[in-house]
């Protein structure tokens, strides 16, 4: 069977999150409660109240059970009665509305903290740079954003509601024991460390098991997702009995941390009755004898006390699974934090300064770029992209082409060196302006699950309806568009599933024309295409680039032919640069590239 792999945001790896991962329970629950506090005081405050009067019609209610018993001995006294009566009508109705105050307030506060902290860790997300993307699984971000903001409201609901409304219950109750019967109170209280330190040996196992069942979870999400994307391949190779199996694996390992955490939960009980059941005994044995001169009081005070006992007995106890479920709640608070204080991998400077407006002139100055799991894969490039022209990107693969399109883009920073728009480093540009200044379309293309006409929108808000036909008509899009059943209003699915790859090429080239940027970047825009839309796009690409500083890779020379400036990459190097018939004459690397593409035609 697949064993579940290692999960590398389960594992805190940076110092950072070490140190998180050694902070005690008390410090994190203290920073959970104070981000919330400030925006939902007013609500706390008010569920706080509800709860003591919970806690306080409580103990009345089991106070007053003890009355009924002393005034049924005088049913003659009926002024004496009706009082009672009444009394019990007043405490259960204050006691359900203040139940109903104090669930609507905590469910009101908890559902807004679910939602600012969910906001939050995705805002964090979007914050973070390509590397960070690159090594981390989207399944355990997807776990993160979905499930640890839960684990938080969880953690305040058992907080607030869990030990201020049962601790001032019990407190209050233990209280009235007290009042009523002090000799027999004492008999219950020594059962009380006893029950809580069986308690705190339970903890120690949740933290290991809750670690677990999260890692079984992400497990999960990870082969759904990889189901969804990789169907075909699935299909294609037989695998379906392959998913089968580790979905199964995930699936039980899942369910036999759950029902661990539910063995651990239900421990309390046998211990709590077990430990309640000494103390009623004692109090039964106690009760018919004289202690020091003193009786056990009227049949009243024993009914009130044994029925403020029964009653503390059910706070008690969910006091003490409270811990359990607290400590299983902690383990997602850590995670939500880890991710909220992970340092984004790329940030803007604080100083920064919008791009200039018009044409670009681009230029990459003694570039050095290393990713952070293998070697350097540029090595001390400097080049000029001239404003208004195209230049072309071609070499083998793995040469450093689509590296130079992202540190264009910014999705990472020179390991040395720098990369200039109009004489201005990119470092030291916002980030609005510098997306705004450029347009992109790459090999992958990726569309959102909306409708053709919003994804085209998206490239810019303020473009028109007239302007987005015609970006489309320029792309060669609105040909196969019209023929849909609901023309630009069609949904396209996850990622433009219901369109051919060559129609989501060319609704990518339409977001660039409608982008209208001084500096388009192409990374092997026509690679889904078929030559007769190769073409078609190639004429609209050669109306879009004009006047238009332009950057393109490409592997087959065919799209790059009519390039102003054609660069030769390998090994993270530019070995040749010029025009087509500058490179053609020099009978270098490149010629032999073209030769072996176009021999024989």
């Amino acid at each position: 069977m697949t064993q579940i792999a290692d999960h590398t945001l389960l594992i805190p790896k940076t110092r950072a999150e070490r140190l998180l991962a050694r902070l005690p329970a008390d410090r994190l629950i203290l920073r959970l409660l104070l981000e919330s506090f400030d925006e939902h005081r007013w609500r706390y405050f008010s569920a706080v109240i509800a709860m003591v009067m919970v806690a306080s019609t409580t103990a009345l209610s089991a106070w007053i059970i003890g009355v009924i018993v002393d005034v049924m001995a005088t049913p003659e006294n009926r002024a004496k009665i009706y009082m009672v009566a009444l009394g019990v009508v007043l405490i259960f109705m204050f006691k359900g509305i203040a139940t109903f105050a104090q669930s609507v307030l905590m469910a009101r506060a908890g559902n807004r903290i679910v939602a600012q902290k969910q906001v939050q860790i995705y805002d964090r997300l979007v914050a973070q740079g390509l590397s960070y993307f690159n090594t981390t699984e989207t399944s355990d971000l997807l776990l993160r954003v979905t499930q640890t903001a839960q684990m938080g409201r969880a953690v305040i609901d058992t907080l607030v509601t869990g030990y201020v409304r049962d601790a001032l219950t019990l407190v209050a109750l233990v209280a009235l024991m007290i009042y009523q019967q002090p000799l027999l109170s004492t008999v219950c209280l020594i059962v009380g460390p006893a029950s809580l330190f069986l308690v705190q040996k339970i903890l120690a196992r949740v933290r290991d098991v809750m670690q677990q069942e999260m890692a079984g979870l992400t497990e999960i999400i990870k082969v759904v997702q990889e189901t969804s994307i990789g169907v075909r391949v699935i299909k294609a190779f037989g695998l379906e009995p392959v998913m089968s199996s580790r979905m199964e694996t995930a699936v039980r390992q899942v369910e036999r941390r759950a029902n661990k955490m539910i063995r651990l939960e239900a421990a309390t009980t046998p211990i709590m009755d077990t430990l309640v059941g000494v103390a009623i005994g004692g109090v039964v044995l106690m009760s018919t004898v004289t202690i020091f001169g003193h009786s056990a009081g009227t049949p009243g005070q024993l009914i009130s006390f044994v029925t403020a006992f029964l009653m503390a007995y059910e706070p008690a106890k969910r006091l003490s699974k409270m811990a359990v479920a607290l400590e299983a709640n902690m383990f997602g608070v850590r995670l939500m934090f880890e991710m909220l204080d992970a340092p984004p991998s790329m940030v803007e400077a604080k100083d920064a300064v919008d791009l200039g407006t018009g044409p670009a002139l681009i230029q990459m100055r003694d570039v050095e770029f290393a990713y952070a799991t293998g070697d350097a894969v540029l090595n001390g490039v400097t080049l000029d992209f001239p404003q208004g022209k195209t230049t072309a990107l071609v070499g083998p693969s793995g040469g450093g082409k689509s590296t130079m399109l992202n540190l264009l883009l910014r999705l990472y920073d020179p390991t040395s060196g720098c990369v200039l728009i109009n004489g201005q480093d990119i470092k030291m540009a916002s980030y609005a302006s510098l997306r705004k200044s450029i347009a992109f379309v790459g090999q992958d293309t990726f569309l959102f699950s909306q409708s053709i006409f919003q994804n085209l929108r998206l490239a810019r808000a303020d473009a028109s309806d007239a302007q987005i036909f015609d970006a489309a008509k320029m792309a060669h899009a609105d040909e196969f568009i019209q023929k849909l059943p609901l023309g630009y209003d069609t949904q396209i699915g996850e990622n433009g599933v219901f369109l051919s790859g060559g129609q989501r090429q060319r609704l990518a080239i339409a977001r660039a024309v409608l982008r209208q940027a001084p500096i388009l970047l192409l990374d092997e825009a026509t690679s889904a295409l078929d030559s007769h839309s190769e073409k078609l796009v190639r004429d609209a690409l050669e109306h879009l680039t004009k006047d238009v500083t332009t950057v393109v890779v490409a592997h087959r020379l065919s799209t790059i032919l009519k390039a102003d400036q054609i660069c030769y990459l390998e090994a993270g190097k530019v070995l040749e640069r010029g025009t087509l018939a500058e490179l053609l004459s020099a009978d270098g690397k490149f010629k032999r590239l073209y030769d072996s593409q176009f021999a024989g035609t």
